[in-house]
């Protein structure tokens, strides 16, 4: 049970900015706050535009690799070059999802 109160002083553009990062993490700024101060692991909610970008990713990496599978046997050097491409967006991918 939380029933403990902590106060602190800050100027008003650090109030409105913690005030942006608590919504923008879909938090409280008391949440936002405490686990700020408890080293937790803060993520910003995804909004449509990166949740569009996500989307866009993901089919940019299906696209590049199926071409790799389709020109593996006729030019390697280039079919290595476009499975880098496409293992390059998976980590992007990955990234995004932490």
């Amino acid at each position: 049970m939380k029933n403990v109160k902590i106060e602190f002083r800050c100027s008003l553009f650090d109030k409105k900015l913690i005030k942006i990062k608590a919504q923008k993490s879909g938090l409280t700024v008391s949440d936002f706050c405490r686990n700020s101060a408890l080293d937790k692991t803060i993520v910003e909610k995804l909004n449509q535009e990166h949740i569009e970008f996500y989307k866009m990713l993901i089919k940019y990496h299906n696209n590049f690799k199926s071409i790799g599978n389709l020109i593996k046997n006729k030019d390697p050097l280039l079919h290595q070059k476009v499975n880098e491409l496409a293992d390059e967006i998976r980590t992007h991918l990955k990234n995004f999802q932490k």
